[in-house]
């Protein structure tokens, strides 16, 4: 093993036996011998990596593609099938917070307890135990009994032990959602402590911005296989990427699927009432009308959803650039023009464009309007000008035109574009900056 890692990883290999339907007593399965047929999953197929002592590496991916797995493998919880595993130096694994605590005990009791599991001697428990209970915060209910305490009075004991055993190696499995925010933030924190001091961390979490903030790598783990590893913003972009693709493909394929059920009920038509008829016919339509608005904006998500009478209509909807070049990537304090091309189908005046700006979250953000009192011509434009003032954040496009009188839109698009905004120096937190200065006096 290279003395400068703390961990290596060599073409490590991990199946499961899943047994169909398996006999648990002797006589079952020697009566029922035909029960004990398996299927053998693989869910490790040969990976390889290295962590170098102090640093700190995140191991991110969907569902079931094996990080929990083989962060497992790593505290010798579980054994490869294939390959090696080398350590360098006492490891600490926070996987399952609590494992030993006793519910009729104590809180100060437990502590012993748990940290003999870590091997740690009652000694050192002796020396640590006012930190490990002033970092819980459980100053008051120490003495109590642990199945008095809820469920986040029992993480936060647990959490408290874990971190403060002196360990070379930190291995994590999704647990830094403990207590409440104030204390979440002080775990972090702790953990960032850690690293600095020269703490190895292995982390397995779905949180990507932890993943960013506190890993000098990201490992994406794909169906078993390592899919990429480099610096953790670049992977963790990347995985989002992927994972917003398969999202927008799985909305693009339940659409046509919506669109085939229909055409197919159409066809047995005559078997309906008159009035399912006109339902079903409907239902169609207003898919296709969504459908068509992949044919006005070319960052259209399969997601958007389209209303209204049509009398004025959008026909061309574009986002660029300070270059006049077509984009739904925006940077804080940039200038764009939004680009709104529309066509009457009769003749009409009252007319009141508007943009809405709101988070994936479901925060509105922004929202403007301009009227036009006039008659419109048969065919426009309507542009936009703008200085983004919108931090860092995912956010999507909505858009009406309406009469002035209130009634029924003529046009309303709703989650049209994606628009993903970037803020080059990140010294603002929330969705929008301002404008401002700081002084500091003597």
């Amino acid at each position: 093993m290279k003395p400068e890692n703390a961990i290596e990883v060599c073409d490590v290999k991990k199946y499961f036996k899943v047994y169909q339907d398996k006999g648990h007593m002797l006589r079952e399965r020697i009566v029922h011998f035909n029960r004990n047929r398996y299927e053998k999953r693989e869910v490790l197929k040969g990976i390889s990596f290295e962590v170098k002592k102090g640093e700190s590496v995140g191991l991110i991916g969907k569902n079931g593609c094996g990080k929990s797995t083989t962060l497992k493998l790593l505290t010798r919880i579980l054994r490869p099938n294939g390959g090696s595993i080398d350590i360098q130096g006492r490891v600490c694994s926070l996987i399952e917070l609590g494992a030993g605590f006793h519910p009729d005990m104590s809180g100060r009791e437990n502590i012993y307890i748990n940290a003999s599991i870590f091997g740690i001697k009652a000694r050192e428990v002796d020396r640590r135990l006012n930190d490990i209970i002033r970092f819980s915060e459980l100053e008051e209910f120490i003495d109590n009994p642990v199945r008095t305490y809820s469920s986040g009075m029992y993480m936060r004991l647990a959490f408290s032990v874990a971190i403060n055993v002196d360990a070379d190696i930190l291995l994590i499995d999704e647990i830094l959602a403990v207590g409440d925010n104030a204390f979440q933030t002080k775990c972090f924190n702790k953990l960032k402590s850690l690293k600095d001091e020269g703490t190895t961390i292995v982390i397995v979490s779905h949180a990507l911005g932890q993943v960013e903030r506190l890993c000098d790598r990201a490992i994406w783990i794909e169906d078993g296989l390592i899919e990429k590893d480099g610096p953790a913003r670049i992977v963790c972009q990347e995985y989002l990427g992927k994972m917003e693709a398969a999202r927008l493909d799985r909305i693009e394929k339940e659409n046509k699927e919506k669109i085939e059920e229909i055409e197919e009920i159409i066809k047995n038509e005559e078997k309906e009432k008159e009035s399912d008829k006109e339902k079903i016919k409907k239902q169609h339509q207003e898919i296709l009308y969504n459908e068509s608005l992949k044919d006005i904006c070319h960052f259209y998500q399969p997601g958007a959803r389209r209303k209204g009478n049509g009398r004025v209509h959008y026909t061309s909807i574009v986002l660029e650039n300070e270059k006049g070049e077509e984009t739904n990537q925006l940077y804080t304090d940039k200038n764009y023009r939004l680009k709104l091309c529309f066509a009457l189908k009769e003749k009409t005046e009252n007319v009141r464009f508007v943009i809405g700006i709101t988070r994936t979250d479901g925060i509105y953000c922004y929202g403007a309007y301009v009227e036009e009192e006039t008659a419109l011509p048969e065919k426009g434009e309507v542009v936009f000008d703008f200085k983004n003032a919108l931090l860092k954040g995912e956010y999507v496009l909505d858009l009406w035109i309406e009469p002035l009188n209130g009634e029924e839109a003529y046009e309303s698009i709703y989650s049209l574009m994606q628009i993903n905004v970037d803020t080059e120096v990140y010294f603002e937190r929330g969705f929008m900056t301002m404008q401002h200065s700081w002084k500091l006096y003597d």
